[in-house]
């Protein structure tokens, strides 16, 4: 057990010096070469440098190699909040160098580095170092100023069970990432085959079971358009339809209510389950989003939006449907962005000419209910995963004070 020994606080200036990173380099001399250098992404992305994000590099004698347990800094950013990040080296291997828009960092005293890595991304070093930033349009740090910062240095086998703690819980946040990502791709996967492409009857996966072709419906038979106006302002909460997070209160969403409550007569009434399609497309929507509101509880939305209530055929498969991409060619086709670059542009009339595939009942519902389950796989690893990354962060905030 570890004895209770005082932490002390020295200068970074008295724990190690510094040393430039590549210098007198010329475009040419990147992309090719036997050496590789650390680039200013890698250290900006990663506490503990990436070793599968170097770049190549022609090298000569006069610049300086980087060794095992070095820290590097960025020098500059476009925000004082991300000036001077940094990013620990912990690899022995030869011919590897700083890019230019960085500075070097090597201890000359003992040092556990996964402490290191971990300590200078707490919110209390992190704070310091944000304070040092200078600038207008682009900010940079001082790297005497930043040599000047106090960093608590407790012994060495504390160093190491701290830093052997934080590479713990960032193998487990790596380990669910990959979970979920995969179970991401898997839905994803699922999407693109068990609805029919484009002029086929019958999808590439499909249940046991079920063998009859597809059939096909439109949008506007199986849908009606909610043309309700709150006109008493009887509902007060204003929801907004993300392409992300689907539909969710404003006030959730934006952390404060955008609409004003004195003009909500005008907006349409949702309804729970009701369907919302949104014209602003984004890198999530490239046609705008349809979703479908899932709170259980009835709101109000901006009259530019599209409200649809369907009343033939399970609401969950419907809702996966307009999950998947099948929908947009018809969106490309028979609309377009219109005066708005962000804005997709379609007549109500057309949009309710969407063609739906529409198997039978029972092939809807086991598609919606498998689809239904995939989602709460995804939602659960999220929530694991944000579990443990908070988890993190309180400790980050907590052991580094």
């Amino acid at each position: 057990m570890l004895r209770n020994y005082a932490w002390e606080q020295r200068a970074l200036s008295c724990v190690g010096s510094t040393y430039t990173g590549l210098s007198g380099k010329t475009k040419e001399d990147f992309g090719k070469g036997d050496a590789r250098f650390v680039t200013y992404l890698n250290v900006f992305a990663n506490p503990i440098t990436n070793l599968d994000g170097l770049g190549e590099v022609e090298i000569d004698d006069k610049q300086n190699t980087v060794k095992y347990g070095d820290v590097f800094f960025t020098t500059s950013s476009e925000t004082p909040e991300e000036v001077g990040m940094s990013s620990v080296w912990l690899y022995s291997i030869n011919n590897v160098y700083l890019n230019s828009f960085c500075f070097g960092f090597r201890p000359s005293i003992e040092a556990d580095p996964h402490y290191l890595a971990f300590l200078l991304r707490s919110p209390s070093i992190r704070t310091q170092i944000q304070l040092l930033a200078q600038g207008i349009s682009r900010y940079n740090i001082s790297k005497t100023k930043l040599m000047d910062i106090e960093i608590p240095t407790p012994v060495i086998p504390e160093q190491t069970a701290i830093g052997s703690f934080f590479r713990t819980l960032d193998t487990t946040i790596t380990l669910y990432k990959r979970k979920l990502d995969g179970l991401k791709r898997l839905k994803s996967a699922y999407l693109q085959q068990m609805f029919p492409q484009a002029g086929e009857s019958v999808p590439k996966v499909r249940f046991e079971g079920f063998y009859k072709p597809w059939g096909v419906r439109l949008l506007g038979e199986i849908s009606i358009k909610v043309n309700e106006k709150n006109k008493d302002c009887r509902h007060t909460e204003t929801f907004t339809n993300s392409a992300e997070f689907g539909i969710i209160s404003q006030r959730d969403f934006f952390d404060k209510d955008i609409s004003n409550e004195k003009n909500l007569g005008g907006y349409s009434v949702v309804q729970p389950n009701d369907f919302v399609y949104n014209p602003r497309i984004s890198n999530f929507a490239p046609v705008g989003p349809i979703k479908r509101n899932l709170l259980g509880r009835t709101g109000v939305m901006s009259p530019l939006y599209y409200v649809f209530r369907v009343i033939e055929g399970d609401l969950t498969f419907i809702e996966k449907f307009f999950e998947s991409v099948y929908w947009h060619e018809f969106m490309k086709m028979n609309g377009d962005n219109g005066v708005r670059a962000d804005r997709f542009n379609i007549k109500d009339s057309t949009f309710e000419q969407m063609p739906i595939p529409f198997p039978d009942e029972h092939e809807q519902k086991a598609i919606g209910k498998f689809l239904y389950n995939l989602d709460m796989l995804v939602a659960d690893q999220q929530s694991k995963l944000d579990k443990v990354t908070k988890l993190k962060t309180a400790y980050l905030s907590k052991m580094f004070i």
